[in-house]
């Protein structure tokens, strides 16, 4: 290929497929039970206390029936919580449970020495040079 739009393209794709398999594996390391779907919302729950509805919704670019449907399934899997916002009773709050910050932990560790593994020949530099490339076609993304 002589086009790097189409080459890129391309890599995005591949990279899209193998990285929804390792979302897959994940999830189900998490919990066997547990629809990959799901994941987004546990990763983003790691990185907040609590969110609203509307602020996960924003977070995770999805429907909010969608929202409703994927917390309803890690709740009955006892990986999420939900909470009435203490300065307004009509908003609930979504949280991991102690459990669930177990396994995303967990998880996490082992993901964490899988990218140390495979990236242990490269350059920091490089690392750094492609994080920051993503953050750029990220933000660019509109």
């Amino acid at each position: 290929m002589d086009d790097p739009i189409a080459e890129l393209e391309a890599e995005l794709a591949d990279i899209w497929r193998r990285g929804r398999a390792r979302m897959r594996n994940r999830a189900h390391a998490i919990d066997p039970k547990l629809d990959p779907a799901c994941y987004p919302l546990l990763i983003v729950l790691t990185t907040h206390d609590k969110l609203s509805m509307s602020e996960m919704v924003a977070k995770l670019d999805i429907e909010k029936s969608t929202l409703t449907r994927q917390i309803d399934a890690v709740v009955r899997l006892g990986l999420v919580e939900r909470q009435i916002a203490p300065d307004d009773g009509r908003v609930r709050l979504v949280t991991l449970t102690d459990h669930g910050h177990e396994r995303m932990a967990t998880v996490a560790t082992s993901a964490l020495a899988e990218w140390r593994d495979r990236l242990t020949r490269w350059d920091p530099d490089e690392i750094r040079t492609l994080t920051r490339l993503l953050q750029k076609l990220a933000a660019d993304e509109v």
